[in-house]
Parts: structure tokens; sequence; C-alpha cells
């Protein structure tokens, strides 16, 4: 038995791995996915305060307080920053972390960095004619795609599931940098890549990539489950299946 540690990417709360925790639970691991402060069911607590520093604090105390050790640590998309964040303060209590279609933040970025200028000025416009300054709305699928995130396998079903249920994006957890220490820096990490090809993700590598280069060390190993960026929704047994597989 394995001990996962569930965190959803932009707009999602815990309800998002319903699917995916219940194969890994009738496999008999235990499994705690995680809703950040000011999404899902905590959307009340959404404002100008909730930060980057606050979803690290999420992640840490699920840990912490329901006492888990050799945790593999799951970040979808966006949650790579804060799962990065929570590793590093931690780093004792995670055996490996896994970026779901997602990547690691370097020590002193925010989310809004790494993005081009123009999406950057899309999103920022986004928060402050419909966010109110503090909330990233869901955007639109044809405006999802032009982000790069693929919606292969969501369907009519899928696509009402996760709008009827979405929430804003707190706006501090995609502009404040994250603050390493390096204590993660030598924990077992494996990528899994979604909505791009491995191949693609490796030619990155060898390339030097800014965004990948980091992802050359022999701490690091690779995954692949073709689909779209949404894979808990897309293909919910599959993702089960590949986190199955990184137990033990």
């Amino acid at each position: 038995m394995s001990t996962y540690v569930l965190v959803p990417g932009f707009w999602l709360g815990a309800w998002a791995w319903e699917k995916v925790t219940r194969p890994l639970r009738a496999a008999g691991h235990d499994v705690h996915p995680v809703t950040l402060t000011g999404l899902g069911d905590r959307v009340h607590l959404a404002g100008p305060g909730v930060d980057l520093e606050t979803h690290i604090q999420d992640i840490v105390h699920v840990i912490t307080y329901a006492d888990l050790h050799d945790v593999i640590l799951v970040a979808h998309s966006g949650a790579g920053g804060p799962v990065t964040g929570a590793a590093d303060r931690i780093p004792e209590r995670v055996a490996r972390i896994v970026y779901l279609d997602s990547g690691p933040l370097a020590d002193g970025m925010a989310w809004m960095d790494v993005n081009e200028p123009e999406w950057r000025a899309f999103v920022e416009k986004r928060v402050a004619e419909r966010g109110g300054g503090v909330g990233y709305p869901l955007i639109s699928w044809e405006e999802q795609e032009r982000s790069g995130a693929g919606l292969e396998g969501l369907g009519e079903a899928e696509r009402a599931w996760f709008a009827s249920r979405a929430t804003p994006q707190p706006y501090g957890a995609m502009t404040q940098p994250l603050a390493l220490k390096g204590g993660a820096d030598a924990l077992p990490k494996t990528l899994v890549a979604c909505s791009f090809p491995l191949e693609q993700v490796h030619a990155m590598i060898d390339a030097g990539h800014p965004s990948f280069a980091a992802l050359a060390g022999p701490e690091w190993s690779f995954a692949a489950l073709p689909t779209g960026h949404w894979p808990m929704f897309s293909k919910p047994e599959e993702t089960a299946a590949v986190l199955a597989a990184l137990a033990g």
C-alpha cells in the first residue's frame, strides 16, 4: 500500500479526483485529494490574501496533520508550484513527486513568469475585468486550447461536470514567486506527459530548453498517458493505473 496526496490544477478542488481516488483506494492505497484555499468547497475563503504560500501551507498541513509519510505527492497542471514548494518544506515526508501534465517551478519564479507576454496580458485583463482583481475565472474551451491545454477526451458530459464545479483560481497564487531552499532537489520525481508526446519532452530536455533543462537529472523518470490536459476527467482509470504503477 502507498500513500497518495493529489493536488489539482487551476479552478479545481478535491472533487476533481473522484474517479481517480476510487480505483486507487479499491487497490488498498491511502489517498488524500486536496482542495486548496479559495477553490472548490473552500471557495468561501477566497480573497486577496490567498497566495502561493497559502497553497504550499495547505499541502504541508494535509500531510503533517494526517501524519503521512512516504507520500507520493501528485501535482496536476498549475499545482506544480505549490507541490514543489511543499516538498521543499517537508522532504522527509515525501517519497516521490509526480508532475501530471505539469512541471516544477524554479526558485524565484511565479506561474505568470513562465507564460509568453501575450498570454500574461490575457490573464491580467481577465482577472481585472471578470475576477475582481483577485481571481482568474474559468476560461472558455477555445481559450484553453489557445493556452496549450489540450481537450482530448473531454466530451460534453465531462465539460459540463468541469464547468459546473470550477471556481476562480486565486490570482495571488499565480503571481507570488516560489522560494525554495533545495530540500526536495534529490527526491525522486516523475513526469507523466499527457497532452504532449514524451518524445517532445526528451527533445526539449536534450536541447536545454529553460523549462525542461532541470528534468535532465538522475532523479527524474518519465511516463506517458496520451490524452488531453485533464486526465482525471478524460482517462481517470488510466490515470489511477499510472499512479499505482509508481507505488513502492
